[in-house]
């Protein structure tokens, strides 16, 4: 069985340094992991999925820059 955090959107907003008008934003052009519902007035984001989005933000800035030819 695996143990799956769930994150409050003011982690989210500590964890990404994004206020959360961002974050709904980009969940909403689909730049960001969706929140899953947790009640009918409760969400959270599962921390894997804001863990993978990081590294890919972090592996994206650290690949060299293609030159168009």
């Amino acid at each position: 069985m695996t143990t799956e955090s769930i994150l409050k959107l003011p982690q989210v907003c500590s964890r990404t340094g994004f206020k959360r008008s961002s974050i709904y934003l980009k969940v909403k052009t689909g730049e960001f992991p969706a929140p899953i519902k947790l009640g009918p007035q409760a969400s959270g984001w599962l921390a894997s999925e804001i863990d993978a989005w990081i590294a890919d933000r972090i592996k994206a800035s650290r690949s060299p820059a293609r030159v168009a030819a």
